[in-house]
């Protein structure tokens, strides 16, 4: 597994949601289902180009857990802000905020995914 931060999110449906992640450009590294139902993703893990990445599953309710999918929300470097918005609309997602220029550096934009993740791609690595 590579460094850096991973997210992990539910998805109720979890091959909708890998879809939709690959179309922005993550790439599957493994994905391990249920023996008896194979429709349920049990672990996923897609990693981001810019190192780090997303694990995900199939939501099942756990003691201590939010109830439900599609609450999470990420920021994903990448030099190609415009092209991953246009990605992220055309396999699904719905804009939040259009790509542009900020006061801090960098540009970005903010898109939710079919399940109502919010994602933010921005060119902006931080300070330091």
């Amino acid at each position: 597994m590579s460094t850096g931060l991973w997210v992990t999110l539910s998805y109720r449906d979890a091959d909708a949601g890998l879809a939709w992640l690959k179309a922005v450009g993550f790439t599957e590294r493994a994905v391990y289902r249920d023996d008896a139902d194979p429709a349920v993703v049990q672990h996923a893990e897609l990693a981001w180009p810019e190192g780090g990445g997303v694990m995900l599953g199939t939501h099942q309710p756990r003691p201590n857990w939010p109830d439900q999918a599609g609450t999470g929300s990420a920021y994903a470097v990448t030099d190609d802000v415009d092209g991953t918005y246009a990605a992220a609309l055309a396999a699904g997602g719905s804009s939040l905020r259009e790509p542009a220029d900020q006061d801090y550096g960098g540009r970005s934009c903010v898109v939710r995914d079919p399940e109502g993740n919010l994602w933010s791609f921005g060119s902006y690595r931080g300070e330091g």
